[in-house]
């Protein structure tokens, strides 16, 4: 099981202070059965075997789809491709949330490692250790056992980003105290969507998903993942 070390708990006051005080962000914490939920949930495998007043920049608006004719067998090596999208070059919130949550939701277990997705996906947190929190990042991954589980079913999935807001609470709270956001420029943002998971055989299902993050947008820098939250807000 594994715990946080977010920011949210200790390591950064006043960025515990403007969430928690926003109402956005609970302390992350714990994230408690959350590989049984992936198991059950986001990431199953088959028992077969309104945008802040930012300048953006032009970003992807999906993660590339995996290989769905790849062979089941073929190892990791049998691509060129990147594993896992790179983070966009945008200045937006909302586009780095949107780019980040298709890259989080799709994924090709017949051509990636656990660490290797794992390690993908690390390159999106911020480079400032006292705001990254990659223990969080990981607990959104199936652990190693579950993922060699889902690639013995040729599992993949694409996620596609229907909608992302900031939530209205911390909108309320920014507007209440700007000054607050200037402390580490970290935006709550929560994502809608819907992931599409496929296995061998032919087999395939879909549900709805959502999700909230905290990104990391400074001045003439590109955005960058904090942490992601246990809760998702409206």
């Amino acid at each position: 099981m594994l715990k946080s070390s977010s920011p949210f708990t200790g390591q950064s006051a006043l960025l515990r202070r403007l969430l928690i005080g926003l109402g956005v962000l609970v302390v992350v914490a714990l994230l408690a059965g959350l590989t049984a939920r992936l198991a059950g949930g986001g990431h199953r495998a088959p028992i077969a075997a309104n945008s802040p007043s930012v300048p953006a920049v032009s970003t992807p608006s999906a993660a590339p789809s995996p290989r769905t004719g790849a062979d089941p067998s073929a190892g990791p090596a049998a691509s060129t491709a990147p594993v896992v999208a790179p983070p966009p070059h945008t200045s937006d919130p909302i586009a780095f949330a949107k780019a980040f949550t298709a890259a989080l939701w799709t994924y090709d277990t017949r051509a990636a490692t656990q660490p290797q997705q794992l390690a993908g996906l690390r390159e999106w947190l911020t480079g400032e250790s006292q705001y990254a929190d990659p223990d969080a990042l990981a607990a959104q991954v199936p652990d190693p056992t579950l993922w060699d589980r889902m690639r013995d079913n040729g599992q993949f999935a694409v996620g596609e980003v229907a909608e992302a807001h900031l939530p209205a609470a911390f909108q309320k709270g920014i507007g209440n105290d700007p000054t607050q956001l200037t402390i580490a420029y970290i935006y709550a943002v929560t994502v809608t969507g819907k992931q599409t998971i496929s296995w061998r055989d032919g087999g395939r299902g879909a549900e709805d998903r959502a999700i909230t993050m905290a990104v990391q947008c400074r001045a003439g820098r590109d955005c960058a993942l904090a942490t992601i939250a246990t809760t998702v807000y409206p």
